[in-house]
């Protein structure tokens, strides 16, 4: 392990010059993005009614999660914190391993907001995509191009890059709060609500819609603060209430627009059912929508916004996948070149890698509802580290400032960890397995870095602290097998290998014990104290310092 207080090497430090407002957009950026462009139609089809149920379990997980990331990120304000709290508590092989779960996340959702994007153009542009949804040759160079543009708004510098993320996120809140306002005053009809029962699908519907209909994925995106936390000019101060702030807003206009969406439906788009629900305008939900029900100049702004929303959402993951990699060079988990930064201080090997990166992921996820369930997953994969960190840390660091502390932490903290299991769980046995797989790719890349020593900083393997998580990974993996759901709903009623062997509700009360097991666990095994605070460095030292300057 790297002595925690030498200095960074010259050209590798990071500029604290965002400020509240940029933290909060950030992630307000993120949270608002394709999500609300598809999210209320997918989870109307999935739950009908029930899905303002699954609406709410999910913003309740979410705020849950958020609370422990507020702590967090205030009490250790540093670059890609999510992929760097559990290496402080449980060590390398721990730490490197949340990391790739956060890095798989962070570079998978600039190519889905692309996805988006083409997909409301498609409406018009019919040679961007193909009957099955899948891009064609030109829609392919213009999703690389878009890619390509969020490259290199990110290489002016995180300043310009809050303010270019600052304004598109006022755009993209008052959009949809037009589209809420206006759909209420016009076109309500309470008399949908119901119909075909509040919950067609049953329970599994109701739950499957957290995960695999756009839920969870629209909620995704507070943690972007954290991530920005290595330059922030007081993240003490401003981590927490960007974190909880963006959260809160967030769900309130998620919830609303599935208000509204529902109750603006025409009763010819009940024909067939909840589950195939449709109208004029299916790929691009609520802009096909508007014009259906004659407001079509409100038609017209939603086409425009389907560019900006999910390209404001793209470009800060973009930033988030080259802090992530930062913060994982940092660690010493993968090579050094991860860390160098331009002028600018961006890191720019790392912007450049997730390009690639996320050129490649238009190749094996053609479409955007074929992304959605991936990345879902290996968010909450990333969230379950926290909880796990956030019990470590509270032993392990007692005497730290918390500007930011969660009132009965010891019983919010195996709460989140449970609650990250049973989203895990829902996301089905079809999008585990392709997580899985993803898993072990960076299992691979990070094992070369070690093997062929490509970065200076290689901290010493802590397997005993880490003994919980191959055992966690593939009980998780056992449970979905034998569980009721896949990406496409019930495993009764759809195949994708799923078992269904389990009965309902014991399965979730199996997810629920197992995942409580395995955070007890983890916490008897954490780090020794000292060898925690070794890791951690100086963290405070870089308060105010202009940039972050140890190397933990």
């Amino acid at each position: 392990m790297a002595d925690s207080l030498t200095p960074a090497p010259t050209g590798i430090g990071l500029k604290r010059e965002i400020g509240l407002i940029g933290l909060t957009w950030s992630s307000m950026g993120s949270i608002i993005g394709s999500g609300w462009l598809f999210g209320a139609l997918f989870a109307a089809q999935a739950a009908g009614t029930a899905a303002l149920l699954s609406w709410g379990i999910g913003v309740t997980a979410i705020i849950i999660l958020a609370f422990v990331h507020a702590e967090l990120g205030g009490a250790y304000p540093v670059a890609g914190g999510t992929g760097r709290f559990p290496h402080y508590a449980y060590g390398s092989v721990a730490g490197a391993s949340f990391g790739w779960f956060s890095y798989l996340q962070a570079v998978t959702v600039a190519p889905i907001e692309v996805y988006a994007a083409i997909s409301y153009a498609s409406v018009h542009l019919g040679w961007l995509q193909k009957a099955d949804g899948t891009l064609t040759w030109q829609g392919l160079l213009i999703a690389i191009g878009l890619m390509a543009l969020f490259t290199v708004v990110n290489f002016l510098g995180v300043r310009r890059l809050a303010n270019t993320n600052s304004a598109a996120t006022w755009w993209k809140i008052a959009i949809p709060t037009l589209v809420i306002i206006v759909f209420a005053a016009s076109h309500f009809h309470g008399s949908n609500f119901g119909i075909d029962g509040f919950a067609p699908s049953g329970s599994e519907g109701v739950l499957s819609a957290v995960s695999t209909g756009g839920i969870m994925f629209a909620l995704l995106g507070f943690e972007q603060a954290d991530q920005l936390a290595g330059e922030s000019r007081n993240p003490q101060h401003d981590i927490p209430r960007a974190v909880l702030g963006s959260v809160l807003l967030g769900a309130l206009i998620y919830i609303l627009l599935q208000v509204v969406f529902i109750a603006a439906l025409p009763s010819s788009a009940f024909a067939h059912g909840w589950a195939n629900l449709s109208f004029q305008g299916d790929a691009g939900p609520f802009a096909g929508l508007a014009t259906l029900l004659g407001l079509g100049w409100l038609g017209t702004i939603l086409y425009a916004d389907a560019i900006i929303s999910p390209s404001g959402t793209g470009l800060i993951y973009t930033t988030a996948s080259s802090r992530v990699s930062y913060g994982l060079s940092r660690n010493g988990y993968v090579p050094y070149l991860f860390e160098k930064t331009n002028s600018r201080r961006v890191p720019w090997f790392g912007l450049l890698i997730a390009f690639l990166i996320g050129c490649i992921a238009f190749l094996p996820f053609p479409t955007w509802k074929s992304l959605v369930g991936f990345i879902t997953s290996a968010s909450v994969l990333m969230y379950a580290g926290a909880p796990l960190a956030f019990g470590a840390l509270r032993r392990q660091d007692r005497d730290r400032f918390r500007p930011f502390r969660l009132a009965a932490g010891g019983f919010w903290a195996p709460v989140a960890f449970m609650v990250s299991g049973l989203i895990i769980y829902w996301s089905g046995w079809d999008t585990l397995q392709k997580l899985g797989y993803a898993i072990i790719l960076g299992y691979l890349i990070i094992g070369a870095n070690f093997l062929f020593k490509l970065n200076p900083h290689l901290p010493q393997p802590d397997w005993r602290a880490a003994q919980w998580l191959p055992v966690y990974l593939v009980g998780m993996g056992l449970l979905s097998w034998q569980g009721r759901y896949c990406s496409k709903g019930p495993a009764r009623t759809t195949s994708c290998g799923a078992t269904a062997a389990i009965a309902q509700w014991w399965d979730l009360l199996l997810v629920a014990a197992f995942s409580l097991g395995i955070y007890y666990w983890a916490l008897a095994v954490r780090l020794p104290d000292d060898e925690a605070h070794g890791y951690i460095g100086d963290v405070d030292a870089q308060i105010g310092s202009g940039v972050e300057t140890t190397h933990a």
